[in-house]
C-alpha cells in the first residue's frame, strides 16, 4: 500500500507519517518498504484514479507490504493506529486465502489441460480408423455368363 493510502487509514497526513518512519528508519527494512520510481510513481498514478493528487507532487511515494503497514501501527502508536492494523491484518490473511484458492484453481487448471492435451491426438486416431473401417469394400463383381477362368478352375473347390 502507498503511503497517502496509508495515511488516510491511520488518520494522519502523509507527511506526518513519512516523518514518523524517517525517525523510525530501523523499523522499515526494505522488505517491510521502499520508495517507488518515478516510472513507477507515472504509472501508479495512470492506474489509480484516486491517486491524482500524487501527480503533481515533487517527492515520491513510498509502498508498504503488509509488515511494513502493521510496523506504521506500531510507531505511530494511537488509539486508531491499533485499530487500523487489526484491520489491516485481517484484509491480508484475506488476500493470502484468496490468493491461495486461485492458485489452487490455476494448478488443477493446468493439470487437466495436461491430460487433456494427450486425448486430441488420441481421438482423432480413433475417429481415423473408425473411418476406415466405415468405407466398404468395393463388391467383386461376376461377370454373366461362361468365363475362361471359372472354366479353367472347374472342379477344384478352394
Amino acid at each position: 500500500m502507498l503511503d497517502a493510502d496509508l495515511a488516510v487509514l491511520y488518520g494522519v497526513a502523509t507527511k506526518v507519517l513519512n516523518q514518523a518512519v524517517k525517525r523510525n528508519a530501523e523499523r522499515f527494512p526494505p522488505d517491510f518498504m521502499f520508495q517507488l520510481t518515478s516510472e513507477e510513481k507515472v504509472e501508479v498514478v495512470t492506474n489509480c484514479d484516486h491517486l491524482a493528487k500524487l501527480k503533481f507532487s515533487s517527492s515520491l511515494p513510498y509502498a508498504f507490504t503488509e509488515h511494513g503497514a502493521l510496523m506504521l501501527g506500531n510507531v505511530l502508536n494511537s488509539p486508531r493506529a491499533v485499530e487500523v492494523s487489526i484491520l489491516v491484518v485481517r484484509t491480508f490473511v484475506q488476500l493470502r486465502e484468496m490468493l491461495s484458492t486461485h492458485k489452487g484453481l490455476a494448478a488443477k487448471l493446468d493439470q487437466l489441460e495436461r491430460k487433456v492435451a494427450g486425448h486430441d491426438q488420441v481421438i482423432t486416431g480413433l475417429i481415423d480408423a473408425i473411418r476406415v473401417l466405415m468405407v466398404l469394400p468395393e463388391p467383386k463383381h461376376r461377370g454373366i455368363g461362361f468365363t475362361a477362368d471359372l472354366a479353367a478352375n472347374k472342379g477344384k473347390l478352394k
